[in-house]
């Protein structure tokens, strides 16, 4: 990242989710002069400077933006509503609000939005049952033919893209192993949780998906590999008005990673039977366990629903089709990083623990 005469600056839209942290801490680390626009405004990230605006409010937006003037936009944050009609109204809404509550700012060049595999496999309404690509997915597939919240920002993204003459990139990750709490997403911390969990009762860790996703192959995103994706085509021409995927570059499969996480947390491992066993249907007695176990060890975080997202880490881990992604594009780009996806895994771990969230072994 070259540094101009004036320091640079970025807005980053969602900066308390998973990505969103992640790219603020990257950008800071880097001498940004970064934003974080939040409902709340509060941002876990040191040297972050906290926005607080309503995505869905323009007013409150070209109010908390009016002296916000940056180089550089991401976009990471979404909203889940109960059908993928609202899905569609209220995000595409996001994206173009805070678009054009920049209308006008002399810096902005650039805006990168953070989408994924949805693109591919179809929306939750109809997720991974439909006519879905072949994997590995490319980013030249055509769209599919239903309805679909990534396809509706990516149209509010190219609309005003041309209006306001920005250049602008998408990042298509699979699931995000990161670091961050409350978090609608987060599948390291909801299976870490759940080993806890089975630790603390004596339950085996059970693999709770399907057979597909047991034995066939799959990838991961680390959410240090996204930020460092989504900050390489903000500020390079080959990153300019494309789509990459982003993934960490090894594929694996949950027969074997599922007993080596199991050994990162000492619980029993037990693989796909005869049927899905979904974390949902199995975490009534959760919020009382993690309670106790939080009062014992003194953690951070005492309500297990700010923790873990059952239904998101059932929906990766219950597909009913192989799930990869392909990276060439990003490569012959010049975007060369990588990750091991345990590796990952243990990383994001141990910052967990050593934030007094998951217990210390």
């Amino acid at each position: 990242m070259s540094r101009e005469s004036t320091t640079p600056t970025a807005l980053v839209v969602g900066a308390t989710g998973i990505a969103g942290q992640t790219i603020s801490r990257q950008l800071v680390d880097a001498g940004w002069t970064t934003y974080g626009l939040s409902r709340g405004g509060s941002n876990p990230v040191e040297g972050v400077v906290p926005v607080a605006a309503d995505l869905l409010d323009p007013e409150s937006l070209t109010s908390a933006l009016g002296e916000v003037d940056p180089e550089i936009v991401f976009i990471t944050a979404w909203m889940k509503q109960d059908s993928e009609a609202a899905n569609i109204e209220v995000n595409s809404a996001t994206v173009r609000n805070v678009l054009t509550a920049l209308k006008g700012k002399s810096a902005l060049r650039h805006v990168g939005l953070l989408t994924g595999l949805k693109h591919y496999l179809g929306p939750f309404d109809n997720y991974a049952t439909g006519v879905m690509a072949d994997t590995p997915f490319h980013e030249n597939e055509p769209r599919l033919d239903s309805p679909n919240f990534y396809y509706a920002q990516e149209d509010e993204l190219f609309a005003a893209a041309t209006k306001l003459g920005f250049t602008w990139s998408v990042h298509r990750a699979h699931t995000v192993f990161g670091f961050a709490v409350g978090n609608a997403m987060n599948m390291v911390l909801t299976l870490g949780v759940y080993a806890e969990i089975c630790r603390e009762t004596g339950a085996p860790f059970v693999f709770p998906g399907s057979q597909t996703q047991w034995n066939g192959l799959t990838d991961i995103t680390d959410a240090d590999l996204l930020g460092e994706q989504m900050i390489w085509a903000a500020t390079r021409p080959e990153g300019a008005n494309e789509a990459f995927n982003i993934a960490n570059g090894d594929v694996f499969r949950w027969r074997w990673m599922w007993p080596k996480i199991a050994e990162v947390f000492g619980v029993d491992p037990v693989g796909f039977s005869d049927t899905p066993q979904p974390l949902a249907d199995r975490m009534d007695d959760a919020p009382k366990i993690w309670a106790e176990i939080a009062a014992k060890n003194s953690l951070a975080v005492d309500d297990v629903d700010r923790l873990a997202s059952w239904w998101h880490t059932d929906s990766d881990l219950g597909r009913n089709i192989e799930c990869l992604t392909d990276m060439t594009k990003s490569r012959q780009a010049g975007f060369l990083g990588f990750r091991s996806t345990f590796d990952s895994f243990v990383n994001k771990t141990e910052r967990y623990r050593s934030a007094g969230i998951l217990p210390t072994r």
